[in-house]
């Protein structure tokens, strides 16, 4: 089956030094890199999210700022088949090139990681299912921020847990180690 890694919106306002931190970055961009390192070795295709707002009074990922940039140790190289797929929405395929790109890689089977859990991860992977892409979904390399429903903040880690469990429904859930042992 021939599978494809999606990086979704590791980007560096998503970082400590950004305008929108998220909690346990650098932990979750470790199995990102496990991750792009065995894609990379097996010469299989990567396609990097890249989230953007076009509005220049967005919060963050504004067009052309470094906020809005992939994290630098997450480059795509050229020569390579490694792709930068911008986005405006939370779904990487909603008015994008991703599924052409897919199709033409005659990819079947999605692996799929990144930023936000509750967002763009949850809606990617929603969708990577209804389009028949059999996803795996690597719990260990996403992650999210705590949240505030009803007078109530949800810790991040409850957001998250929260987010993998529905998710199961949609995908294969597992960590980082467990899909890299498998092949």
């Amino acid at each position: 089956m021939k599978q494809a890694l999606v990086i979704i919106d590791v980007q560096n306002d998503y970082f400590p030094e950004g305008k929108f931190a998220l909690v346990n970055t650098e932990s979750t961009l470790k199995n990102v890199l496990k991750l792009q390192q065995y894609f990379r070795l097996k010469q299989l295709p990567i396609y990097y999210i890249q989230h953007i707002k076009s509005d220049p009074n967005a919060n963050f990922f504004v067009k052309g700022s470094n906020g809005a940039e992939i994290h630098s140790s997450l480059l795509p190289i050229k020569d390579l088949r490694e792709y930068i797929i911008e986005k405006n929405f939370p779904n990487s395929f909603y008015q994008t090139n991703l599924q052409q790109k897919l199709q033409q890689e005659s990819i079947e089977q999605l692996v799929l990681c990144g930023m936000m859990s509750h967002m763009c991860v949850d809606s990617t992977t929603r969708y990577a299912c209804e389009l028949g892409y059999q996803p795996i979904l690597i719990h260990n390399a996403c992650t999210t921020r705590d949240l505030e429903f009803n007078d109530q903040i949800l810790s991040a880690q409850m957001v998250h847990s929260g987010f993998m469990s529905a998710l199961t429904g949609f995908a294969s859930v597992i960590s980082a180690d467990a899909f890299i042992q498998m092949k």
